[in-house]
């Protein structure tokens, strides 16, 4: 068990901005990279095999295949160099870890597609009607 101060302390660096994802999801990672002076943003695509730890120490790992071999890696969530995490497509899994994608090849790697609601926030959905209804 983590003692309160530790996760006071860890609460003011937690990343609030990116979307909700889950296990199985295709996601794309932002990355940003330092190039001498200049910085720019590498987005990594791939299927979350698995999320671990808690806290300030989350980590997830995204998986693809680039040029018919599988490449993973892993991303702390709430970590300073992520640009973004923008959740493209949802899977319908029914495990903790995905590591026997791992063992296919092609199609095989495929999830089959569940759709997600996702709960929209009153002040960003526009409203056609005004505010003031008392005249009608």
């Amino acid at each position: 068990m983590r003692k309160r101060a530790i996760e006071r302390v860890e609460a003011e660096h937690l990343r609030r901005d990116h979307a909700p994802f889950h296990v199985g999801d295709t996601v794309d990672v932002g990355v940003r990279i330092l190039e001498g002076e200049k910085e720019r943003t590498q987005v990594f695509r791939g299927v979350v095999i698995g999320r671990r730890g808690g806290g300030a120490t989350e980590t997830f790992t995204v998986r693809r295949i680039v040029a018919g071999e599988g490449v993973e890696r892993t991303f702390p969530v709430h970590a300073p160099s992520l640009a973004f995490i923008t959740p493209v497509r949802s899977g319908k899994v029914r495990r903790a870890k995905l590591h026997y994608l791992r063992d296919r090849v092609g199609k095989a790697t495929r999830l089959t597609e569940i759709r997600r609601s996702v709960p929209a926030k009153a002040q960003d959905v526009p409203s056609d009607k005004p505010a003031d209804d008392a005249d009608a």
